[in-house]
């Protein structure tokens, strides 16, 4: 498969690459690369909405940053690995979770530790959003509970919930490329745990003590009602994937659902919020 890659300058950085990496993942792109000048963010050719990014970058140019420019050049599949091995460097957090590729030296110190092997699928740690999502499970106590992760990309967080000591961990992404290699990365990890691909139709009448959902805005305000029909009561839902101006309609629609707010963390302008289903609702779910 043939890839885009999108390389943007801009100055100053900040908060300007956390703005267009969030419209730019709701158009459709799958990973992103920051720099000292900007980013790259990557989609394969056949789904780059020429358009829509053009779109996104005039729509800014009265407004700051005061530098922007922006190109697109096609990488093929096969290239793919050479460029993510390039960018991508272990990261450590909270000094307990150790993610790095399998040409990576071992930490033997850290407590857990997860080998991802990206290829065409993304999530490699280094975003805020799978930071926070990462930071709340280490705090989470997950031995024998039931853990959903929507979303999937590579794995990481199904994987961490499994090395913790969940009971039933189910990992699902509508992209085939990481339904792939989350069954690939849950094998070279050791974990056992059930991979579908599809979205959040796939949910039925199994149940979950703690959901993930590190996805975008419009899918969380989508597809809430569907991870709460599926969370046992006093269970825990993590959100992530959305940038603090957001935080507001999330928040409001898991409130509408009897979702109890429960903390947040945030990360540069990301922000993830927990929040926990009561025993007793009013909700009728």
């Amino acid at each position: 498969m043939e890839y885009i890659e999108l390389s943007c300058k801009l100055s100053p950085t900040e908060p300007w690459t956390d703005i267009f990496i969030a419209e730019l993942a709701e158009a459709g792109f799958e990973s992103f690369t920051e720099d000292e000048q900007g980013f790259k963010a990557y989609i394969p050719s056949c789904h780059y909405p020429a358009e829509m990014v053009k779109s996104i970058f005039e729509s800014k140019r009265p407004l700051s940053p005061e530098k922007l420019s922006w190109q697109v050049v096609r990488i093929g599949g096969k290239n793919w690995n050479a460029v993510w091995e390039s960018n991508f460097q272990p990261v450590v957090i909270d000094d307990r979770c150790h993610i790095r590729a399998p040409f990576h030296e071992a930490k033997d110190s850290i407590e857990y530790e997860i080998i991802i092997e990206p290829k065409m699928s993304f999530g490699t740690g280094h975003h805020e959003t799978t930071s926070l999502v990462v930071k709340w499970l280490l705090e989470t106590d997950l031995k024998g509970k039931s853990v959903l992760d929507m979303g999937c990309g590579t794995g990481i967080l199904a994987i961490l919930a499994a090395k913790m000591g969940a009971d039933r961990v189910t990992a699902i992404d509508n992209y085939i490329y990481a339904w792939e290699n989350t069954l690939e990365n849950a094998e070279r990890n050791h974990v056992s745990m059930k991979v579908l691909h599809g979205d959040a139709s796939l949910l039925g009448k199994e149940s979950f003590d703690v959901v993930i959902a590190n996805i975008t805005r419009n899918v969380l305000l989508e597809d809430m009602p569907a991870y709460n029909k599926v969370l046992n009561k006093g269970g825990v839902i993590f959100l992530s994937g959305f940038l603090s101006f957001d935080k507001d309609a999330i928040f409001a629609a898991g409130n509408s659902l009897g979702l109890q707010y429960a903390g947040e963390k945030t990360l540069k302008d990301w922000v993830s919020l927990k929040l926990v289903k009561p025993l007793t609702s009013n909700h009728g779910v």
